[in-house]
Order: structure tokens, then sequence, then C-alpha cells
């Protein structure tokens, strides 16, 4: 057995979790930073070795640049290079040629500094200068289609900047510039596959996630009556950062209280900056990222009254309603749909249901709002143009979001949202939450 696998099984162990967990309780365990290393470099030479010609050879690239200067590095470089990498040295030129006989893709740099041994220099400085020594090689290798970063509608397509471009083109014939293209498919393929490594290893990441909102949605941290919305997420931000793991937003805590809410509101989504009262619905939205995987969660709590054994019965019917709306929308999972025909299609599933809902899913991979299709918008519940027209692949990552409103007899009747997400994996049959899902409530008493 590899280093690789062992390390992926000790990982798993330390989630001690089911896959199906409701609630974690179990705090969560992460890697050393030097024993992250490993992990890390093992699950990017694997991509580079078996992902990428695959995706080389769909989208017709002979050639990709991948050309960065310090400190002005994007997502998709650090998705390539080994760690610890923390910065492009200079000016970074990555290059992949795919043979299209061998369907192996050689790849190497153009720079003055190595990049582990991952991708060996053909250029070591010296009178020859970087640019012209890449006019040289692109002649040698003689790609009929040579992608480069531009975009104009995917940021992390569009990483090639116009003084890098014109120094490029300077040194180029003619014949390569006319042959320079997009390479926008190419990125986004890259960025929203996951391979079968990552899928595994997602189930530790998003319980670290999720084990993190257990202990602040318990008695470890709110006291009722005492305890504010910021104090909880400065919490779920601190603990993070003593656990080493990287937030990608600040973390949101809100409060719905009987008689507070108002359904008119078209966005309803609970106050913050609250003290936390028994009767309150707490709501959290966090994400992180660790192990180049990112999550994106959502969960609700609920604080008991003094009189309370028991979550109320119209807040637990409630929370069902939001796992209904889940499987309502995933079942519409299907391998070629855009994200707007899955929107639609849930959409009116949900109405023939009678729930009141609204869906705003997005991708999440090495970034949290990542590539692929867009299946909705928080403020857009039509078609979004170019994003939702992306098409769905097997083996892809998204985080599941949006929310029911749902009346609440115990409350008079009083609407209540319930807001969950959670990071999920499509493998081309049916899409599987990573670390299960929220099924009973947070509680504190």
């Amino acid at each position: 057995m590899s280093k690789w696998f062992i390390s992926i099984a000790l990982i798993l162990a330390m989630s001690s979790l089911s896959v199906m967990a409701r609630v974690i309780s179990d705090p969560p365990t992460v890697l050393p930073f030097r024993d992250r290393v490993p992990v890390i470099n093992e699950l990017v030479n694997s991509r580079l070795d078996t992902l990428l010609p695959q995706l080389m050879k769909e989208s017709g690239l002979g050639m990709w640049l991948v050309i960065h200067r310090e400190y002005s590095e994007d997502q998709l470089f650090y998705s390539l290079v080994p760690q610890p990498t923390f910065a492009a040295r200079r000016t970074t030129i990555l290059v992949f040629y795919h043979n299209p006989e061998s369907n192996e893709v050689e790849r190497f740099s153009v720079s003055r500094y190595p990049i582990g041994k991952v991708y060996p220099t053909r250029w070591k400085g010296g009178s020859l200068e970087q640019w012209q020594r890449l006019a040289e090689i692109i002649s040698e290798l003689d790609p009929k289609q040579i992608g480069i970063n531009t975009s104009k509608s995917w940021a992390l397509a569009d990483g090639l900047t116009r003084g890098l471009y014109n120094e490029m083109v300077k040194h180029l014939d003619d014949k390569y510039i006319d042959r320079l293209v997009p390479a926008e498919n190419l990125v986004i393929r890259w960025m929203e596959t996951r391979t079968e490594a990552e899928i595994k290893l997602y189930q530790h990441v998003v319980a670290v996630a999720r084990g993190v909102i257990s202990e602040a949605f318990s008695n470890r941290v709110i006291t009722p009556g005492a305890t504010t919305t910021d104090d909880v997420a400065w919490y779920i931000r601190e603990r993070f950062e003593q656990l080493g793991v990287r937030p990608w937003f600040q973390p949101y805590v809100n409060v719905q209280r009987q008689g507070d809410n108002n359904p008119g509101d078209a966005t309803f989504m609970g106050k913050s900056g609250m003290v936390i009262q028994r009767g309150d619905v707490l709501h959290t939205d966090v994400g992180i990222c660790y192990l180049t995987l990112c999550t994106d969660t959502q969960e609700m709590g609920y604080v008991m009254r003094f009189a309370e054994t028991k979550v109320p019965q119209g807040l637990v019917d409630a929370l069902k309603k939001g796992n209904d709306w889940q499987d309502t929308l995933t079942r519409e999972y299907k391998t070629g749909r855009t994200g707007n025909e899955i929107l639609q299609r849930a959409k009116k599933a949900a109405e023939k249901k009678g729930l009141v809902a609204s869906i705003y899913t997005h991708p999440i991979g090495f970034v949290g709002h990542a590539m692929g299709p867009t299946i909705g918008m928080w403020d857009n519940q039509g078609d979004t143009p170019v994003r939702g027209d992306w098409k769905l692949y097997p083996n892809t990552a998204y985080a599941i979001e949006g929310n029911i409103k749902a009346q609440v007899k115990e409350w008079r009747n009083e609407w209540v949202q319930i807001k969950l997400e959670q990071t999920a994996v499509y493998d081309g049959k049916a899409v599987h939450y990573a670390a299960g899902r929220q099924t009973e409530w947070h509680v504190i008493k």
C-alpha cells in the first residue's frame, strides 16, 4: 500500500464519524502543517498525471500556458503547483504540452527558479531572455492550438495579465500568435473535476467544518441571555484559526425570534448583532479550505425555553421540509443538464409539493464559489447567463444551498426560514453528501 493511501486512511480515521452523521459531536482533528504537504502533493501529482491528459484531449489544446508574476498569483496557479509554494518567483511560466499520439502531457517551466521536481525548468537565466526561450520552445513543439488564460465571464480562467500577454506576443511569430486561444473550457474542467482521492478526502474536510459548528451551537459557547451572535461568529473564526484551517469568508450567525420575523421581506434572512435568548432559532454560514478543498455549510440551531424538553414540533417539521427541498433539488442532477435546467426543474418539483423554496446552489472545490454550473442565485431565481448555461459533469462538487419557509404552529403560525447548505459530490448517478447533512436541530439548553 502506498504512503499516500495510508495518509488518506489515517485522515479518514481522524474524522471519527459516520458519513450519515446528522449532527457531528466529535471535536475535529486536523493534520499539522508539515504532514499536510505529502498529502497535498500526492493529490497534485495524481491530477497532473491522470486527469490533465484527459482534459487537454477533451479541450483540443496542444499546449497550455499558465503565466504569473510574483504576487499576482490566482487559485488556478496554486492548484497546479506542489507545496510548500508560497508565490510565483519573479515571472513563472508553466508549460503543458499534449502529445496527441501518446495522450501524455509533458510539463515543465520556463523560469529561473525550479518548482520542486514537478516542473523541471528549460531556462536557467543567462544571456537568453526568458520570453525568447519560450518562443523557441513553442516553435520546436509546434502546437496547433495554444491555450492562454483569458476569459470574459470566468475569473479563474482570466489570470493572464495584459502586461504579460504583451511581453509574450512581442517574441512570438505571427503564426503562433494566431494560434493563441482562450483556455477557458480546460480551466473550468480542471477546477471543477474531483478525483477519487479528493472525493474521499472531502469527508474529512467537511467534518472539520461541521464539527466546529456543533461546538459553536452548544452550551459550551452559548449562554442564553448573555452571548451575542457576534460572539458565536468570532468563536467559529478563532476556532478555525486555532486548528490552522483557512476560512474563506467571515462566519455569520443570525437569529430568528418569535414576533420579529417578517415574511413579506424578500431576503428574510434573520438578524445579527443580537443577544441570544431562549426560544431563538439560530443560523450560521461557514466556509473553510483545508488540504486544497473548500467547504460551504449552513446549519440551524434552537435555544430551548425553560419549560421545554424538546424542540417544538413545528420546527422539527420545518427542518424536515428543508431536507425534502434538498432531495427535490438533487434528484434533478443529471449529467448534461445545465444549471439553469436543473434550477427550473427543481423549482417546479418543489412548487408541486407545496414547498416555499429558494435555490442558490453553486459549485465548490479549490475555491468556495467555484467554477461549474450555477443553479440559481439568492437574488435571481431565473436563468443565470453563461454560468447557468454550463452543463453538469460527473465527479464534481456542489454546495447544496437554499432555503424553505414554513409556518410554525407554536409561534402562532409565524413563518420561519430554514436555511441549509451542505457540501456534496455528484458521481454521475447521484448526489452524495460529503459528511452527511443536518437532519436534527442543534440544541442549546
